[in-house]
C-alpha cells in the first residue's frame, strides 16, 4: 500500500503540504488541471524553488484577484463548491471532511455552530485552493494512507482585531486535541489552521514513521524564515512492506438500519473505508413487528471511532451507532511481486513465525490479466495460485 509520511520539524501550513507533494514528484500539470474543476476562478498556483537554510525546497504560491473574492464563505457554501466541483468522489468527500473539522472547531471556540460560522482566512480562496490541492496531491500520488509526526506547536502571540491572540490559535489549539505535539522552543506560529485541520483530519497514525520503502522525498517551503531553523515541511513517499504479527485491540463499531434504499450500501462502505476502516461487513437480520434490516459493522483502530461514526449519520439513515473493544491476532503479511506464467503479479504473502502461511494473488491483477489475454478468470487465477506456491511456499 502507498503511503505518506508527513516529517513537520518546523511546522505545517496547507501551501506547504502540497508543496512538500510536488516537490516529490506530483505533476504539477495534473494538479492545476484538478483544482480547474473548482468553481472559483481569479487565482492562479506558481511554484519557485527556493533555499530555506541549507534546504532546497518548493514553494508554492497561491496568487489570488483579491477583487473577485471579497465575500464571505460558510461552510454550506465550501461544501457545495467542492459537490459542484468534477473532482473525483474521495476527494470531495475528504476536502468537506476537513473544512467541517475546521468549522467545528471555529464553532466550539465561538460558542456557536458550524451552521453559523462565517470563514475569514480559512474560508478564502487560496485556503480552498491549499485544502483540495493537498487532497487532491495525495490521490495523484496514489497516497492510501497518512501519517504523520508530532506536530511543533510554537509560542508567543500574534495581534488580533480583540487584542494578543496567544500561539497556536484558539481553532488550531481545538484541532490539535488528541494529537501529538512538541514545543520546540520556536517562538512563531508554526502550524496554521489548515495545516492542522488537513493533517489531523488525514492522519491514519501520529508519530514515529511507520515502516515503509521510501521511494521519494519531497520538501515544502514555509513563507516565514525561522531563527536557527529551516522552515520546510518533508513528505516521504513509499509502500509499506509487512505488518507485524501480534495481538491488537481494534474497535467494532456497527448499527442496524431498516429503511434504506439497498443503492446506498455501496457509498456507504466506501466511506466508510474511507474514514479508516480495516474491514466492513454486511448481515441480514430480521427486527422488532418482523421487519427485515441489515447490520452494518465495521472494524477501527480505537482512533477511528469519531470517523466512522460520523460517516454512518451521514451516509445512512441510522440514528444511533455502537461500538466495542475487540482483540484480534494477525499474521505478518507483505506485498510481493512474482513473476508467473501471465507475467509479474502482486501477491499478499503471509507468514506465521517466518513460514509461509498463504500466497494469494491480487484479484483485480489476475482479471486485468484475464481481460487482457480474453481468457477465463478462473484459469488465470488457478495458474497463478499454483506459480504462487511454487515460488514461495516450502
Amino acid at each position: 500500500m502507498r503511503v505518506a509520511y508527513f516529517d513537520c520539524p518546523s511546522g505545517a501550513a496547507g501551501d506547504m503540504i502540497m508543496a512538500s507533494l510536488l516537490d516529490a514528484g506530483v505533476p504539477l500539470a495534473a494538479l492545476k488541471d484538478g483544482l480547474e474543476k473548482l468553481a472559483l476562478g481569479g487565482w492562479d498556483l506558481r511554484t519557485r524553488q527556493v533555499m530555506k537554510g541549507a534546504f532546497r525546497a518548493t514553494k508554492v504560491d497561491v496568487e489570488i484577484d483579491r477583487s473577485a473574492h471579497q465575500r464571505q464563505r460558510s461552510l454550506r457554501d465550501i461544501l457545495q463548491i467542492l459537490e459542484a466541483s468534477g473532482l473525483a468522489p474521495s476527494v470531495k468527500e475528504r476536502a468537506g471532511r476537513i473544512f467541517t473539522r475546521l468549522a467545528d472547531a471555529e464553532a466550539r471556540v465561538h460558542g456557536t455552530s458550524r451552521e453559523s460560522v462565517h470563514f475569514h482566512e480559512v474560508g478564502a480562496v487560496d485556503a480552498i485552493v491549499d485544502v483540495t490541492g493537498a487532497v487532491l496531491a495525495l490521490d495523484l500520488a496514489g497516497v492510501r494512507a497518512v501519517h504523520v509526526s508530532a506536530l511543533p506547536i510554537g509560542g508567543g502571540y500574534v495581534p488580533g482585531a480583540h487584542g494578543k491572540i496567544p500561539i497556536p490559535g484558539p481553532g488550531t489549539a481545538e484541532l490539535l486535541r488528541g494529537f501529538p505535539v512538541v514545543d520546540t522552543g520556536v517562538r512563531a506560529e508554526l502550524v496554521t489552521p489548515t495545516g492542522a485541520a488537513i493533517l489531523t483530519t488525514l492522519a491514519a497514525s501520529a508519530g514515529r514513521m511507520p515502516p515503509l520503502t521510501v521511494d521519494t522525498v519531497g520538501y515544502g517551503a514555509g513563507t516565514v524564515d525561522l531563527p536557527d531553523t529551516p522552515n520546510v515541511l518533508r513528505c516521504f513517499l513509499g509502500e509499506t512492506t509487512a505488518s507485524e504479527a501480534g495481538d491488537e485491540t481494534v474497535l467494532e463499531i456497527e448499527t442496524t438500519i431498516d429503511d434504506m434504499s439497498p443503492q446506498l450500501y455501496e457509498p456507504l462502505i466506501e466511506r466508510l473505508f474511507g474514514a479508516g476502516a480495516l474491514d466492513v461487513y454486511l448481515q441480514p437480520v430480521i427486527m422488532k413487528r418482523g421487519r427485515p434490516g441489515i447490520v452494518v459493522t465495521a472494524l477501527c483502530p480505537p482512533d477511528r471511532v469519531g470517523d466512522l461514526s460520523q460517516a454512518l449519520f451521514e451516509e445512512s439513515t441510522t440514528i444511533g451507532v455502537r461500538w466495542s473493544e475487540r482483540r484480534r491476532a494477525r499474521l505478518e503479511r507483505e506485498i510481493v511481486t512474482l513473476t508467473t506464467a501471465y507475467g509479474a503479479i502482486p501477491f499478499k504473502v503471509s507468514r506465521l513465525s517466518g513460514r509461509v502461511v498463504t500466497v494469494t494473488p491480487e484479484f483485480a491483477d489476475v482479471a486485468r490479466i484475464a481481460r487482457e489475454k480474453s481468457l477465463p478468470v478462473r484459469e488465470v487465477l488457478d495458474q497463478a495460485r499454483a506459480d504462487g506456491r511454487r515460488l514461495l511456499a516450502p
